[in-house]
């Protein structure tokens, strides 16, 4: 009488062992393409070009210039959104070419599922 459960020869079957090397292959990807991320640099600006920010893969913000004009004492909170505006506009495009290169990779799969990459 045969047994129940279990696979012949007690090991993976096919489909679940070449499963298994993609996924593997598929993390590897990953891994690379958040360190090539995170090598680049995103900037961008708000006030027509008043205030620029620059922001690496990491979402750490590396620069800052600000147009002269934008700068009155008397108006501080107006230069105040400025930077806000363009610091998240370029962690925004961070954000964008992350998911871009996680679905390339995982064609969609993770797409749906907030947190999953």
């Amino acid at each position: 009488m045969a047994k129940r459960g279990g696979f012949p020869g007690g090991g993976m079957p096919g489909n679940i062992a070449n499963l298994m090397k993609q996924a593997q292959r598929m993390q590897r990807q990953m891994e690379e393409q958040q360190k090539e991320l995170e090598t680049k640099e995103f900037t961008a600006t708000a006030g027509g070009g008043a205030v620029e920010v620059t922001v690496t893969g990491k979402r750490e913000v590396t620069k800052v210039k600000l147009a002269e004009e934008v700068v009155d004492p008397d108006d501080i909170e107006m230069l105040e959104d400025l930077i806000v505006a363009a610091t998240n506009e370029a962690l925004r495009q961070v954000e964008e070419e992350s998911g871009a290169a996680m679905s390339k990779l995982t064609g969609g799969l993770g797409s749906g599922m907030p947190g999953m990459f």
